[in-house]
């Protein structure tokens, strides 16, 4: 049985990840604003602003940090001659073997926020799916797509 990928993503996804969580904790403020409006102009029960209080206080903890670290932990890869894995997962930890010779392209892609950290994207496509590995120093990411892209033309190649 093969072992637990060994590489991780950059460190620097934890604050990508976090800055994410913290527009989303916006939206999720302006929701519990509209609430408590609502609560003073329809003269609904006070307990009503505070359960929505707690609420945005509990989401913002988890999203902002507790589940990006999570992540991050958990984020692994390996590339290998003939396959690359994949473990991510919070909750539910998944552990993907992608077969070289099923990969069909390999990209790099960025966002904002990920070119402001100077960090990078690898996605592989096959037939079916696309995978991702998220975070990646550019050279490394630039380095990773290159040395997939060569296996998988060798494994082309023997089929």
């Amino acid at each position: 049985m093969l072992g637990e990928p060994q590489k991780r993503i950059s460190e620097q996804a934890l604050t990508v990840w976090r800055i994410s969580a913290l527009m989303m904790t916006v939206i999720v403020l302006l929701v519990t604003g509209g609430v408590t409006a609502a609560v003073i102009l329809f003269d609904w029960p006070v307990f009503i602003i505070f359960a929505a209080v707690l609420v945005l206080i509990l989401f913002a903890y988890l999203s902002i940090y507790l589940i990006p670290l999570i992540r991050w932990r958990r984020w692994r890869y390996e590339v290998r001659e003939h396959e690359i894995e994949l473990q991510h997962g919070v909750i539910f930890i998944t552990r993907t073997l992608v077969p070289m010779v099923r990969v069909q392209h390999v990209d790099t892609k960025q966002g904002p926020l990920l070119r402001k950290y100077q960090l990078a994207t690898v996605t592989v496509s096959t037939a079916a799916t696309v995978h991702e590995i998220p975070a990646l120093q550019i050279e490394e990411a630039e380095e990773l797509r290159v040395y997939i892209s060569k296996l998988a033309r060798v494994a082309d190649e023997d089929v």
